[in-house]
């Protein structure tokens, strides 16, 4: 089994007006500490990345440190999470955490998220 790239192109982000509310409206979201996931499946081999980080958080350099680390434990874990979502982060204000911490809260929350999605897709029985 090949090793898989960790790299973060800009394919996997999330950008535009439109893909940000498809992802908000639909419906799915979980929050664990200081972080709130909005997610959706899309029809790509990859997970794609939004962040939300507003003023309220912090000064610049507080945002920009959150928003490094969330990459990069995005980027650590990509492989780890199921194929084919759209993700946006709404970070809450909160100190900086540890890129582990921020690890940790993604792989919890995407396992939820995950579920979540399965039980909507199951038919139900009439």
């Amino acid at each position: 089994m090949p090793i898989p790239r960790l790299t973060f192109p800009r394919s996997h982000r999330l950008t535009g007006k439109l893909n940000f509310k498809a992802t908000y409206d639909a419906g799915v979201h979980e929050s664990r500490g200081p972080l709130r996931i909005f997610a959706r499946p899309n029809d790509l081999a990859h997970a794609r990345l939004g962040l939300s980080v507003s003023r309220r958080v912090g000064n610049a350099p507080r945002r920009n440190l959150i928003k490094r680390r969330l990459r990069e434990a995005f980027r650590l874990l990509q492989h780890d999470f199921p194929r084919g979502y759209d993700l946006i982060i709404v970070v809450r204000p909160h100190e900086p955490l540890l890129l582990a911490d921020y690890q940790r809260l993604l792989s919890s929350i995407m396992v939820k998220l995950h579920t979540t999605w399965l039980k909507r897709e199951q038919p139900k029985p009439d």
